[in-house]
């Protein structure tokens, strides 16, 4: 295995990990624009809030990664995606910044108005994001994107693209769903269990459509990926995702919440795995190689070295915080707490 190889495998790794992470707060937010108007969808709301506020920033640290990588390790990868596909790519950042912004603010505004504002950036940001992430992905694997290609509305809006989108859509759907399940026992809100839990089923159902819809698309749209998904390693990783898929239900079913966490991050992640290994040796199908995209080897053995680094330094933490969050000892603070915590509060509150 040469250096750039060893580099392509920590951007997928990457890769998986923001699917998985990112996906769920992806996910969280679709669900808070699915849970209908103010006094219907306050519930779920309130959950989506709880459960959110300790990790949404921290989710987003591996896209920083994946974008370092890329521009470092692969310069050639990063100058043609986002040259050819600027605008999806564009909007997908857009949707990102409204989109914490919106999670930011709606809590602390009290008028009513200013609420729904922000909570509607979050919602529908929530929904474009990851679809415009997902189309992008889908592009790359239909070969219409090489370099030097200009930008065009064909290399993201064709069917394996909107597809993609859509799964990326339903996945985070699903992945949000099954985190909620668990908060929600995690908080005690017995009424949200059953809830959450019947729309992480409903996902599964409307990923096994779409997975279906996908396979006719990209049989004649991406000839090279398809090929790679429906035999080999790519099969045979597809197929655990699908018993990872199915685990998880029965698991909600039988309410073990925690090991239907681990199983539905697990799925979605060797789906990831299995995408990336059907296209080698390629990055983009059939014009960009791993060698070919690979910057200096001076540079990749600098990247390894940071990438090293980066696990020891920042891996720690993140599994801290992940492991504490799903514990339940981290939570916001309250109005209460912080009158509390005011210099000459007492009990009955500042003196």
């Amino acid at each position: 295995m040469t250096i750039a190889d060893l580099v392509a495998w920590v951007l997928l790794i990457l890769v998986a990990a923001y699917a998985c992470a990112g996906g769920t707060d992806y996910g969280a937010g679709f669900w808070d624009l699915m849970a209908g108007g103010a006094a219907r969808g306050r519930r779920p709301r309130w959950l989506v809030d709880h459960a959110m506020a300790p990790v949404w920033e921290a989710n987003n640290v591996w896209l920083i990664f994946i974008l370092v990588v890329m521009w470092t390790g692969f310069p050639i990868l990063f100058q043609t995606i986002f040259s050819a596909m600027w605008l999806p790519l564009a909007l997908a950042a857009v949707g990102l910044v409204l989109r914490g912004a919106g999670f930011a603010l709606r809590k602390p505004t009290r008028r009513l108005a200013g609420r729904r504002v922000y909570g509607a950036l979050f919602a529908v940001s929530s929904l474009l994001t990851p679809f415009f992430l997902g189309a992008a992905v889908g592009g790359l694997a239909t070969g219409r994107v090489a370099p030097g290609t200009p930008a065009s509305a064909e290399a993201w809006s064709n069917g394996t693209s909107v597809v993609a989108g859509l799964l990326t859509v339903a996945a985070t759907a699903f992945l949000g769903a099954v985190f909620l399940t668990a908060d929600a026992r995690r908080f005690g809100a017995t009424d949200l269990v059953g809830y959450f839990r019947l729309r992480a089923w409903c996902s599964l159902v409307v990923i096994a459509v779409l997975a279906l819809i996908g396979l006719g698309v990209t049989h004649d749209d991406a000839r090279y990926v398809y090929d790679g998904l429906t035999s080999g390693i790519g099969l045979a990783l597809v197929l655990l995702a699908v018993v990872g898929a199915l685990a998880t239900a029965g698991l909600l079913y039988r309410l073990a919440t925690g090991w239907a966490r681990l199983t539905a991050a697990a799925s979605v992640a060797l789906v990831v795995f299995a995408w990336g290994l059907a296209q080698r040796p390629y990055l983009i199908p059939t014009s960009l190689t791993v060698s070919q995209a690979a910057g200096a080897s001076t540079t990749l053995r600098w990247l390894a070295l940071v990438t090293v680094i980066a696990v020891v330094l920042v891996g720690p933490p993140l599994v801290l915080l992940y492991r504490l969050d799903t514990r339940g000892a981290l939570q916001p603070l309250t109005d209460a707490d912080l009158r509390q915590a005011a210099p000459g509060s007492g009990p009955e509150g500042p003196t």
